[in-house]
């Protein structure tokens, strides 16, 4: 056996996911393809690229689609294999096989179901949270659905060892792994939403990716949230809200502690600690903000609008069956005044007007 024949052998162990029950023969035919001309040097095997042609094994998909909950849904394992495929993986089979019909990719399924998790992801976190600013809205759908988390699900359903795909093709830049991963849940939502319905679309969704916990405290950033609070607070037509010192201890010492509360009337609207005084009602104010902005629906109350679609068999115009009920909840006007995520102001950073200035928080400390 030839360098080129052990270098197949040795990379067919070494990739789990490369099956010989298709081949006639191993090592293949090209391993032993010879020169051009009769004193030309054998011509170059790359046993890399000939392993990453190969299809995986149907037992691997069919474990796989059993592993996911799709096995009652899609007809084949070749069905799972299309959602597998990378559209980069065209230019490398072709190279190895240039005789033989393209294999099907996961093109048109992936913008199907990119769709479908823009469609279910907003309308989940607009009904959950309806006095959610509109930049950290779309943050958080690209947090429950964005191309970091569909990469990381990819992974963890064990996608990578059937991942088909090639990282350079001629037209287009460079594919990066993650991308070709995160192509394979969108598209395995729209086989779903194909072979199915669009409320079972929706639960394929709910189960994978919005029972995640996302934290969307970090995405708020205020950069005067006292003056947030009390623009806030006079758009709701409350008092004007006043910070008392609750508690504190160690006011002389090297280590102060100071616990500030801010009441609008008689209710406590937030609560923040800090070593100064300054500290403490700046914290207290973003706590009170982020109160308002967190206020999440309860989960039995929340309503989707897609939750009016029939629950049978089909698309959204084939479907037939009753239509659920909807009564569309109170959508939120509150919005972040000034700054959100640290990139996006209103104002000038450090520029404050003349009016302004003299609109502050009373203290009470």
């Amino acid at each position: 056996m030839g360098y080129a024949q052990r270098k197949v052998a040795t990379t067919a162990a070494k990739l789990a996911h490369v099956s010989t029950q298709h081949l006639k023969s191993l090592p293949p035919k090209q391993s032993f393809a010879p020169g051009r001309h009769a004193n030309a040097a054998p011509a170059v095997f790359d046993a890399h690229s000939w392993a990453a042609a190969q299809p995986p094994p149907h037992s691997t998909l069919a474990a796989f689609t059993h592993r996911i909950g799709l096995a009652n849904i899609v007809p084949s394992t070749d069905v799972v294999q299309q959602a597998c495929t990378h559209p980069s993986f065209i230019q490398l089979f072709t190279q190895q096989y240039p005789d033989q019909p393209l294999p099907a990719t996961n093109a048109s399924l992936a913008t199907l179901g990119n769709s479908l998790l823009g469609l279910f992801a907003t309308e989940f976190v607009n009904a959950s949270y309806p006095h959610l600013p509109t930049r950290v809205m779309k943050a958080a759908v690209s947090a429950h659905v964005g191309p970091t988390t569909c990469a990381n699900l990819a992974r963890e359903i064990g996608v990578t060892p059937i991942l088909r795909w090639q990282r350079t093709t001629t037209t287009n830049a460079a594919v990066l792994h993650a991308d070709a991963l995160a192509s394979v849940p969108r598209a395995l939502t729209g086989l779903v939403y194909q072979y199915r319905s669009l409320r079972s679309a929706r639960r394929f969704v709910e189960k994978f990716f919005f029972s995640r916990e996302v934290d969307l405290r970090g995405m708020i950033k205020f950069r005067d949230p006292k003056q947030t609070l009390l623009e806030t607070v006079a758009k709701y037509g409350r008092e004007r809200p006043i910070s008392r010192l609750l508690k504190e201890t160690g006011r002389y010492s090297n280590s102060p502690v100071f616990v500030v509360g801010i009441f609008s009337g008689a209710d406590q609207l937030g609560e923040g600690f800090g070593s100064s005084l300054k500290m403490a009602e700046y914290r207290a104010a973003e706590d009170s903000l982020l109160r308002l902005y967190l206020t999440r629906q309860p989960p039995h109350l929340v309503q989707l609008p897609t939750s009016t679609f029939p629950d049978t068999k089909g698309s959204i115009y084939d479907a037939q069956g009753q239509e659920g009920a909807y009564a569309p909840v109170t959508l939120g006007d509150s919005e972040v005044l000034y700054r959100s995520g640290g990139r996006v102001g209103v104002r000038v950073p450090g520029a404050r007007s003349g009016a302004a200035a003299g609109d502050d928080l009373e203290d009470y400390v």
